[in-house]
């Protein structure tokens, strides 16, 4: 048992990737072993999925027991057949080259991922309703950020409000455990102005599927 506090978290965006590269087949198995000829990554790149299986596309993994042709996708696992049915999730992956820190985040609130639920009652029924779990609702992020446009991150995060294309997210949580996901940025570029407070910038991560989390070195 233990209780942290999340003093000295930080976040950082995705400011260049490599080619993407395809993949022929991809296994039902934990972890999902990947076919893909010469992709040229190493163990512990950070790769971006796009499959034909929609609980994985939009994922963010990290590469492990690589070879020349193949590799697994660390911590995931694709034996259900019925969500991952077989020969059906080929796509392609590509790999975080380099990452850009979102400095200076006064405050951080991740919202969405609640429960949504199915109600019915039969005709019969007189007594309670029952209740089916269905699916979450979408998951973001709102980071709130002291303004000063000189500062790196800036153009990085104004060039994905502009472009409207997914980049990887990274939060990494005091002790190292590191989170990614892939997101929708949106940037307002107009400080807030209170005074006798500090102009912030607001900062809206949308994920494009689940958060995939590795635990600290």
């Amino acid at each position: 048992m233990a209780v942290r506090l999340p003093n000295g978290t930080t976040f950082a965006i995705a400011s260049a990737y490599g080619v993407a590269k395809p993949f022929s087949a991809i296994t039902n198995a934990k972890p999902p072993h990947v076919t893909s000829v010469g992709h040229g990554l190493a163990d512990g790149a950070i790769v971006e999925i796009l499959s034909g299986w929609s609980s994985l596309d939009g994922r963010v993994a990290r590469i492990d027991t690589s070879a020349a042709d193949d590799f697994t996708l660390e911590g995931f696992d694709t034996t259900n057949v019925s969500k991952y049915p077989a020969g059906t999730g080929i796509g392609s992956v590509r790999a975080v080259q380099a990452w850009q820190q979102i400095s200076q985040v006064l405050s951080s609130a991740a919202s969405g991922g609640e429960q949504q639920f199915y109600n019915y009652s039969f005709l019969e029924d007189t007594g309670d309703e029952k209740q089916i779990p269905t699916i979450r609702s979408a998951r973001s992020f709102a980071l709130t950020i002291a303004d000063d446009p000189s500062l790196p991150h800036y153009a990085v995060l104004e060039a994905a409000d502009e472009d409207r294309e997914p980049r990887s997210i990274l939060m990494t949580l005091p002790g190292g455990s590191k989170l990614y996901a892939r997101a929708y940025v949106s940037f307002s570029k107009v400080p807030t102005t209170t005074k006798n407070e500090a102009m912030t910038i607001a900062v809206t991560l949308s994920l494009t599927g689940e958060v995939t989390r590795y635990a600290g070195a």
